[in-house]
């Protein structure tokens, strides 16, 4: 099985690739060759296998080429994030509209020329809802729940689910979009995504370091762990067409906390002096983005497919410090829990 991940050297992209490589099948057949695409080179673990092939450059630079390459299955996770996409409004439609367009031409063009339709598995996100004047958005989101973005990024992503259907309807892809929440906890440095605090409040202070929170504490949202998100990623591959359950897209599961929980849990793990690393000095800019986010969201569709959220945040905690604990810069990473 050959595949294909975009973003495939980012944080999410790579922990997936880790994750099908160590499995060494998927849906029931050996991986033998997996293609990782992204604006910066994968990390030197994945260069290492020999099943790994790296393509670094924008997605739009590759996928003219992927026209004649045919693959088994894709992971489709490259995207410019939501505080990128509103302060460059042509970068988001260049980095998420016209590289999905194109990447799904491409496909489209393999299946015109004779070969099986791949399978796509494209990373959506809670970002399509929003609250509407004739769409009020509900406490906590569903499968069902009319989606109504109010930011370019999550605009971008229902547009690309849409596309997505719309070539699995005509048989140029068999594809499923699944709504990713927000990840957390990320490694590494902030991002350009607004929601990048949600990682930053229990990162930095496990760290050492302070972290500044843009959002009251009474702020709910949707989030998920790195591992829970990447093990729904594949069980969305690996459903059947019929488990899937139609062509729109499904929710991931996720964890509806409020900023203080998550503090609170902080607390409860690491102990109240990292807890007290955070302070709070709202952004206005950041907040507003925030407040047209849902403060909740279920997944009745991927509880079918044997998918659940963790039981609380102090679990994705638990995970994020087992994970630092395990890489070679445990001693940065972990540096504040030994004060």
């Amino acid at each position: 099985m050959k595949l294909l991940i975009t973003g495939g050297g980012g944080f999410l992209g790579a922990r997936l690739a880790r994750t099908l490589l160590a499995r060494g099948t998927l849906a029931g057949r050996a991986i033998t060759r997996v293609v990782l695409t992204d604006i910066a080179p994968p990390p030197a673990d994945l260069l290492a296998d020999a099943r790994v092939e790296a393509r670094t450059g924008a997605l739009l630079m590759h996928t003219e080429a992927l026209r004649d390459e045919p693959f088994d299955g894709v992971f489709h996770l490259a995207s410019a994030v939501s505080g990128e996409c509103e302060a460059d409004f042509d970068l988001g439609l260049r980095s998420n509209l016209d590289s999905t367009r194109a990447l799904l031409d491409a496909l489209r063009f393999n299946v015109n020329a004779g070969g099986a339709a791949t399978r796509v598995v494209f990373s959506s996100s809670v970002a399509v809802f929003g609250p509407d004047p004739s769409v009020p958005l509900p406490a906590v989101v569903t499968d069902t729940t009319l989606p109504a973005p109010q930011t370019s990024y999550g605009t971008h992503k229902l547009i690309c689910e849409h596309l997505v259907a719309d070539y699995t309807r005509k048989g140029y892809i068999d594809g499923r979009a699944a709504r990713l929440m927000t990840v957390t906890v990320r490694p590494g440095k902030p991002n350009g995504a607004a929601s990048s605090f949600f990682s930053g409040i229990i990162r930095e202070p496990l760290a050492g370091m302070e972290a500044v929170c843009p959002v009251d504490a009474s702020v709910s949202h949707p989030v998920s762990s790195p591992t829970r998100t990447v093990d729904g990623l594949i069980a969305v591959f690996e459903a059947s067409r019929e488990a899937f359950n139609g062509r729109t897209a499904m929710n991931l599961p996720a964890l509806n906390v409020r900023v203080s929980d998550m503090l609170d849990a902080l607390a409860a793990v690491a102990g109240p002096a990292v807890r007290e690393r955070v302070r709070f000095e709202r952004d206005e800019r950041i907040a507003a983005i925030v407040a047209n986010w849902p403060g909740g969201a279920s997944a009745d569709r991927a509880a079918r497919l044997g998918l659940a959220a963790h039981g609380g945040f102090a679990e994705i905690i638990r995970q994020y410090i087992d994970d630092c604990a395990a890489a070679p810069n445990a001693e940065q990473t972990l540096k504040g829990l030994s004060r």
